[in-house]
């Protein structure tokens, strides 16, 4: 009989336990589905809402103030040094060749020289040896700006450096290939081919 009522009440304890665990498990769901929806009513901030909230601090409204009002200064200076620069880079275009023009003008005044010399003379040799003494200094003003003349005559042809306008038979077979002569000097200003030689290759 003890035993029978022993057991009766074992399974009414453990039916009680079953239920308060089954209670609190429900209650817990119920508490997580309720944070849950919470969370997913809560939206996030748009960002008007955003900069309204953090111009609202003063603390950061006055950073903004400072970093803008770099911004605007950095700005500006910028753009007056690339108007600056672009009116530079225009006045240099134009006088790029200035002093090119001032180291030739002795030469052009010594032909208005030469030209009324020649009016007054009948001596032919003086005239040549005053042209030619312009011509040397006219060519030595242009060397020392970098101009060289390209040596073609008994070269290799080189399109880098030759523009061959025709071709002739080769006297022999050394002249194969070669330039045989000079129809145009060619020239290079500090390295840089600026006029090709016209020339005749052998053929």
């Amino acid at each position: 009989m003890r035993y029978r009522v022993r057991k009766l009440f074992n399974k009414m304890m453990n039916q009680e336990e079953t239920t308060s665990h089954e209670e609190f498990d429900k209650q817990q769901q119920s508490e997580e589905i309720i944070s849950e929806s919470e969370a997913q009513s809560e939206e996030p901030l748009s960002p008007e809402e955003l900069e309204r909230d953090v111009m609202n601090d003063e603390g950061w409204k006055k950073k903004f103030e400072d970093v803008n009002d770099k911004y605007l200064r950095l700005y500006s200076e910028f753009d007056n040094f690339r108007k600056r620069s672009a009116r530079e880079k225009i006045d240099f275009v134009k006088t790029a060749s200035a002093d090119i023009f001032s180291a030739i003008l002795p030469v052009l005044d010594d032909f208005d020289r030469a030209s009324k010399a020649m009016e007054q003379s009948n001596d032919i040799a003086v005239v040549k040896e005053g042209m030619n003494l312009i011509h040397q200094k006219f060519w030595n003003i242009l060397n020392q700006k970098g101009l060289e003349p390209l040596d073609a005559m008994g070269k290799d042809f080189d399109p880098d450096f030759y523009e061959a306008i025709t071709s002739i038979p080769a006297a022999d077979a050394d002249q194969k290939g070669k330039v045989v002569d000079v129809v145009e000097k060619g020239y290079t200003l500090n390295g840089k081919v600026i006029r090709f030689a016209k020339v005749v290759v052998g053929s």
